[in-house]
């Protein structure tokens, strides 16, 4: 399974001026970032923009939906600004279909020793490789549904929505192998009356 990575900017791209004390960006960090982690997941890496999310337009979310829609994966990952990820990812969610997206960011740039960004790739990475078709934000080791996202602009954590669907999919549930472990569970819990229902089980768990 190859994994579309779009990167966008955001802080999570961010360079520090030393001379100036100025962020600034240059080029994402995200192929040296998967180096460090040792990912081993197939990935095609594009930089569609690099820009920090105040800035983004309608014509900028347009064309982040345009490449998801166009991209052959069905499987993306979309790193942005995280002060309007959710907005992007509200906008994707009427434009893309039958792909799994996860947006995420940090909190602070990936070039200094206490970024977020690092934790937060990995597993958005790990969450479009199990996730059911959907928009899905990833940040502080928790993922939301589009639509059940928001920043708190005070502690910076991003949290469920005030009356938010809670996310519905449980992440492998479209998996075969995971099917086939549901159905061989519910058979073993039944298994009183069927002398060959522990077995199948006991087969498939392993």
């Amino acid at each position: 399974m190859r994994v579309a990575v779009f990167a966008t900017g955001g802080t999570f791209d961010k360079e520090y001026n030393e001379l100036k004390g100025e962020l600034y960006f240059k080029k994402t960090h995200i192929a040296e970032m998967l180096a460090l982690g040792r990912s081993r997941v197939p990935i095609r890496l594009q930089t569609l923009m690099m820009k920090d999310s105040l800035s983004m337009t309608t014509s900028d979310r347009q064309k982040i939906a345009s490449a998801c829609r166009l991209a052959r994966e069905r499987n993306i990952v979309i790193t942005h600004g995280t002060d309007t990820m959710e907005d992007t990812a509200r906008f994707l969610a009427g434009k893309v279909f039958d792909k799994t997206v996860v947006l995420t960011g940090a909190m602070v740039p990936y070039k200094f020793g206490s970024s977020d960004g690092l934790f937060n790739l990995g597993s958005a990475l790990a969450l479009a490789q199990v996730l059911p078709p959907g928009i899905y934000v990833a940040m502080n080791g928790r993922y939301f549904t589009w639509d059940s996202v928001t920043k708190n602009k005070t502690t910076g954590v991003f949290e469920e929505k005030a009356g938010g669907r809670k996310p519905s999919a449980t992440p492998g549930s479209s998996h075969p192998l995971h099917a086939r472990r549901e159905k061989a569970s519910s058979l073993g819990r039944s298994g009183d009356r069927c002398p060959l229902s522990r077995g199948i089980a006991l087969k498939v768990s392993r």
